[in-house]
């Protein structure tokens, strides 16, 4: 048996009273996707422990069997992986993003998604002036990049920045938890300050003001962590070859860390003109020579950061005429049967633009199996699922029939 985990970041949501109290996944058209939860069985997943913040983080660790009390270090050091930045003792690394601040306001927390060209000079233009032998910047993807403070203290107080639209940044930015961490938290505050008055007039900025389109004037870190101590896939459950594909690069990095080998698909971008063909291609190319491939697409949950439910449905019919159909017609031309997986990691409600911690709706199709009640897929007809509701390592214990559940 092989297996293909289908991870649609952010789709799950809450009903909206502007939508006849449907939500996105109730209101797309996902034939393929229904045809999964009709022939397989279904349930609740909760991804993310009442005392952790429902980032994605936490939660796609959570979907691949990893306890995340055990072994979550914070966002920045799964992304320095997924980079190729080797940390050292005592180096903690942050997510730094990109973003607008307007009106002493945090207007968005991607700078309105900014290009790869324009963020990279903007790092390495940051890096040039700030940076020195404690203090480094590296670009990633977008507005998601690397911030690294060599001998930093982690027990700091980092805000989000998608979990504050449209508030002020002064209240949100960061702050110790204890005296160990104050001159931690200084420098950072200082670097925030400093990058706004570095890139308010820098040329991409005065370019993208022309164009019309939102600046990135300054930096955001947040969720700081040392190098974690993370066991393989091969190690938790005997998966000899596993594969994860992604445009975002905490996915990659937790891939890294797993022992999975990180696909790169030319043209995915991590929001809804993703290259889905192209991931689509590289799974079942993939699955040729792996056991397990966890394919990550990005685009609904950017979408519910932005409140915009057309869109977010338009990504979730998207997921299943481009990437779904071609997953389930192209397996079962196999001769090795394959098991396939359809789930958020947490709920991105257009209404609030943050993530949520309610369990989530899962599939889990296995050919020759017998099915349960569900006859589509959405937040509630998977209550009548046979799984009921898992928690954590549950997931990937039940879909590789390690556990009895």
């Amino acid at each position: 048996m092989k297996y293909i985990i289908v991870l649609g970041d952010g789709m799950a949501d809450e009903p909206l009273v502007d939508c006849g109290g449907k939500t996105p996944l109730q209101m797309a058209e996902k034939p393929f996707i229904d045809s999964l939860a009709k022939k397989g069985r279904t349930g609740r997943l909760i991804t993310v422990p009442e005392d952790m913040h429902p980032g994605s983080e936490i939660a796609n660790m959570s979907v691949l069997g990893y306890d995340v009390h055990k072994v979550f270090e914070g966002r920045g050091v799964l992304e320095a992986a997924s980079i190729g930045v080797k940390l050292e003792e005592g180096d903690m690394a942050l997510r730094c993003n990109l973003l607008t601040i307007e009106d002493e306001n945090i207007k968005n927390h991607s700078a309105g998604h900014i290009s790869n060209t324009e963020a990279y000079e903007l790092i390495e233009f940051l890096d040039k002036k700030l940076g020195n032998e404690m203090i480094r910047f590296y670009p990633g993807v977008s507005y998601r990049h690397l911030l690294v403070i060599k001998r930093g203290k982690k027990q700091i107080e980092c805000t989000p920045p998608h979990d504050v639209p449209g508030k002020p940044f002064r209240p949100c930015m960061i702050s110790p938890e204890n005296e160990e961490a104050a001159a931690t938290a200084k420098l950072l505050n200082y670097l925030i300050l400093r990058s706004q008055a570095l890139l308010a007039d820098h040329s991409v900025n005065q370019k993208r003001k022309e164009a019309g389109k939102e600046v990135a004037n300054s930096i955001w870190p947040w969720s700081p962590g040392y190098k974690p101590q993370m066991p393989t896939l091969k190690e938790l459950f005997g998966i000899e070859k596993s594969a994860v594909i992604s445009a975002v690069d905490l996915i990659q990095g937790i891939g890294v860390y797993a022992g999975m080998d990180v696909i790169k698909v030319e043209g995915a971008t991590g929001l809804y003109d993703t290259n889905y063909e192209g991931k689509a291609q590289a799974t079942i190319d993939a699955l040729k020579d792996h056991d397990l491939v966890y394919l990550h697409v990005e685009a609904s949950d950017e979408a519910g950061h932005e409140g915009d439910v057309e869109l977010k449905t338009k990504t979730i019919s998207y997921l299943d005429s481009r990437i779904v159909k071609f997953l389930v017609e192209e397996t079962e031309k196999m001769d090795e049967p394959v098991t396939i997986a359809v789930l958020p990691d947490h709920p991105t409600p257009c209404a609030t633009k943050i993530h949520t911690r309610d369990a989530v709706p899962f599939i889990i199709y296995r050919p020759g199996e017998t099915p349960d009640n569900a006859q589509f897929y959405d937040e509630f007809e998977v209550a009548k699922g046979s799984y009921g509701i898992l928690k954590g390592d549950q997931f990937m214990k039940t879909l590789l029939q390690t556990d009895n559940i």
